[in-house]
């Protein structure tokens, strides 16, 4: 089984703290989200290239190359 990994190659576990390093445009928010928004807590998803987490109460799923772990 692949682990998931972030954009330097760490190793993500449900729980870790992501910082996101690129702005990222998402339906639905009228701002995008900015470099370096932390978001707190992540949970793994079935999809190694990908992880969710909560921004702003909602809830996200990001690919993992736009994050690295904090």
């Amino acid at each position: 089984m692949e682990s998931t990994t972030d954009s330097n190659g760490n190793t993500l576990s449900a729980g870790d703290s992501v910082i996101i390093t690129k702005d990222l445009k998402v339906k639905g928010f009228k701002k995008g989200l900015k470099r370096g928004t932390v978001i707190k807590n992540i949970r793994l998803t079935e999809d190694t290239e990908a992880i969710e987490g909560k921004v702003e109460g909602s809830m996200l799923v990001i690919k993992t190359m736009y994050l690295k772990k904090k």
